[in-house]
């Protein structure tokens, strides 16, 4: 499998990258886009397992104040996930210079690829893996993440990101719960840009995830008006790829089979 790693420089902002190649050949490329609290590394073994999977190219990189890339201003703005969706996100798709891809989203990421696919016509998006998505705001997510600050706030959470952010810690916490916890962010939906995406979607949803309801992909299914593809996981949390990888593996192997 080839490998390459480096860094895009998308606005003035270096954000590290990991290129998969199963194959020498021009294939399907999965993007994946990170949770709130993630980055590259803490895919850990994910990509290089789908990879494999499906033999298709898989693309990972960590946002601006994520991981090795570099920092970027606080607070975020409470738009932050529209401006990756809208801005940063097609212009890494011309960095990679990607023709055909799959957007594979987490939590945070799984909206923004919402926001991608519904906010702008892109014709290299076939089709969206959303895991654990938001498309508005529940009381279930901020208990969650209020729970993490205070977490934070004893250390112990804050040493377990460092392993993976490094100095980019606190600009990686930070960031995401003071957005999130802002009052004004109660207002924050999606809903309007699900009748515009009309490529395929995989959802996929532990049964008992604490940062968002089954009332998230209830109201997805609503309003798509494509094909919608759902999968939900027992004994399976927020994460999907990591608390159930080999049901979570099938389940997006099967659906790009269409492909």
């Amino acid at each position: 499998m080839l490998e390459s790693h480096g860094f895009f420089n998308i606005d003035g902002f270096n954000l590290e990258y990991q290129l998969l190649s199963p194959s020498q050949s021009d294939t399907l490329t999965l993007v994946l886009l990170h949770e709130g609290l993630g980055c590259l590394t803490m895919w850990k073994d994910f990509p290089r397992q789908v990879a494999r999977l499906t033999g298709c190219r898989v693309l990972t990189y960590s946002r601006a104040g994520y991981g090795g890339s570099d920092p970027c201003p606080l607070p975020r703005p409470l738009t932050f996930m529209h401006d990756e969706g809208l801005i940063v996100l097609p212009k890494i798709l011309d960095a990679a210079e990607i023709q055909r891809d799959v957007l594979v989203g987490h939590s945070d990421g799984a909206s923004i690829a919402l926001i991608n696919a519904g906010g702008i016509t892109d014709k290299r998006i076939r089709g969206l893996v959303l895991m654990a998505p938001h498309v508005f705001v529940e009381e279930l997510t901020l208990a969650s993440i209020r729970e993490a600050r205070v977490a934070y706030k004893d250390m112990a959470l804050r040493e377990q990101l460092a392993r993976y952010h490094g100095n980019n810690v606190d600009c990686a916490f930070l960031g995401w719960n003071q957005a999130w916890l802002n009052e004004d962010f109660l207002v924050w939906n999606l809903e309007e840009y699900l009748p515009k995406i009309e490529m395929p979607v995989l959802l996929i949803q532990g049964e008992d995830d604490n940062y968002g309801t089954i009332k998230q992909l209830e109201k997805i299914m609503e309003k798509l008006p494509g094909k919608v593809a759902l999968t939900l996981l027992p004994d399976c949390g927020h994460s999907p790829f990591r608390d159930q990888p080999t049901k979570t593996l099938q389940a997006i192997s099967e659906f790009l089979n269409q492909y």
